[in-house]
């Protein structure tokens, strides 16, 4: 939205005498524009394979999640998916383990460590989620790696881009989007092989009969990849992720970010032609050690310039630091210039053993100690979890009723829920009364992964229990298994005489 500024601007030396008359003031019209227009990015390629240790470690996490994401829906476990959230049946299998929407706790203790792990991480290191592992940062990496290798290097780019449309120019953009979209539509489709069987989604799409839902769901993700990571790019996390927004409330003086030591390299000086680089030299000359080359601004996914001191947009992903140590080892100059460090120890010119000492501070414990915990009570619970539940509903048709023999009875429908990938023969046993007996089956079978409702009966002498309720146990136990077993309390009504 545009709006227009009038101006007038008064004429100047005008006349007071006779018919001198001052100029008619002129009307200028300003243009002002109230969305800034995008500045496209064209992020160089690591800068010097031997020390680019950062942008090692970024490829790295790169092939480990997508190794991950990619292969895990292939894996098979127990002739089934290893790892298939099957919401149509209301069952998540994880590799060896079963999980139910009873079990809905372990999905919320799950969120918790991963935002304690969130908060954590960015005490100690600012944005390295948004660096490393984003999806957004990963699939950006990937398709700007796809460009490279068809369109060239940074100044290739750039000058393909300005260059009028041609059959050349065609074909490379062509074939770029060409595989954009590939790897796009692939992503789609993996994402919801998590929730539907991959090799049947698979065999579905080439026999043309996927399903409504299906087809949409890969369309909406391979889409929302190909937009992300080919178009918006950094604009995502400029202007659409909020975790740029709220990361200072994590941040403090003692955190770890990517830092430009002005004092070390300021003022500014391009090397010298003529020898005379050397850092005593530099300094006799009242010049920092900034060669003020601008591949640090180069490299930036985002376009910053980290001199600048610390800005939202950065995510941390210290291409600027692998840039510019290459500079400074070319040039002779001490490397870190640009380094991860905090601002406390930047402003005091705090040891790195005084920086570390500071960074391990008391918030940082705590998160530590209580993400830790939450962890080690995770997998306790799931090491303990019995693979076996059990719901006691009592039938509200008939209460309590006496029967043959002078016994009263109480009839239960038990929701037995076999958690475990094998059929499992199961025995009911009673107590809590005297001579309480069950009058039904008290055996029973129930399939792998199933549910199964069963009517339990239970008798006991009427003139032996008294009018009221009173409480009695039922156990459950696996004649499979004999360590998986599961005790439900429930009551037992005696008739009003």
């Amino acid at each position: 939205m545009d709006s227009v500024v009038q101006a007038k601007r008064a004429a100047q030396g005008a006349g007071t005498s006779g018919a001198d008359e001052a100029p008619a003031p002129k009307r200028i019209e300003i243009v002002e524009s109230l969305y800034q227009k995008r500045k496209e990015i064209y992020p160089r390629a690591k800068i010097g394979d031997s020390l680019a240790w950062f942008q090692k470690w970024r490829w790295a996490t790169i092939w480990a999640t997508q190794i991950v994401f990619y292969g895990l829906p292939w894996l098979t476990w127990n002739d089934r998916q290893a790892v298939l959230f099957d919401l149509a049946a209301r069952k998540f299998y994880i590799f060896g383990l079963v999980l139910w929407p009873q079990d809905v706790i372990y999905l919320s203790a799950l969120l918790i460590i991963a935002a304690l792990s969130l908060f954590l991480f960015t005490a100690v290191g600012g944005r390295l989620w948004c660096g490393y592992s984003c999806p957004q940062t990963v699939y950006t990496e990937i398709f700007m790696w796809i460009e490279r290798k068809i369109e060239g290097d940074r100044a290739r780019r750039m000058a393909l881009d300005k260059q009028p449309m041609s059959p050349r120019k065609l074909l490379l953009k062509s074939a770029k989007h060409a595989l954009w979209i590939a790897v796009a539509f692939w992503t789609g489709f993996t994402f919801v092989g998590f929730f539907t069987p991959i090799r049947e989604l698979g065999g579905e799409i080439l026999a043309a009969q996927v399903g409504g839902w299906s087809a949409f769901w890969i369309l909406f993700y391979g889409f929302a990849t190909y937009g992300n990571a080919g178009w918006l790019r950094e604009q995502v996390c400029l202007y659409m992720c909020p975790y740029a927004r709220f990361q200072s409330a994590m941040f403090d003086q003692d955190t770890l970010i990517v830092t430009y030591d002005a004092a070390r390299g300021e003022p500014r000086a391009h090397l010298a032609r003529k020898g005379g680089n050397r850092v005593e030299d530099r300094r006799a000359r009242g010049e920092g050690d900034c060669v003020d080359c601008g591949l640090c601004v180069q490299v930036c996914p985002t376009g910053i310039d980290i001199r600048k001191g610390l800005q939202y947009e950065c995510i941390g992903c210290a291409a600027c630091i692998d840039a510019c140590n290459y500079v400074m080892q070319r040039a002779g100059l001490p490397r870190n210039l640009i380094r991860y460090t905090t601002q406390h120890a930047l402003r005091d010119n705090l040891t790195r053993r005084q920086m570390w000492s500071r960074v391990l501070r008391p918030r940082v414990l705590v998160y530590s100690g209580v993400l830790l915990s939450i962890i080690a009570a995770l997998v306790a619970a799931l090491l303990l979890r019995v693979p076996l539940k059990v719901d006691v509903i009592r039938d509200r048709g008939a209460l309590a009723r006496e029967v043959e023999d002078g016994q009263v009875e109480n009839v239960y429908r038990l929701q037995v829920m076999n958690t475990t990938e094998a059929p499992q023969t199961y025995s009911i046993a009673v107590a809590g009364l005297p001579r309480l007996s069950v009058a039904s089956d008290q055996e029973f079978e129930v399939p792998a992964a199933t549910t199964r409702s069963v009517v339990l009966r239970l008798r006991a002498p009427a003139d032996e229990v008294a009018p009221g309720s009173h409480k009695v146990s039922i156990d459950v136990r696996s004649q499979v298994q004999r360590d998986i077993a599961v005790r439900e309390t429930t009551t037992f009504l005696g008739l009003r005489r």
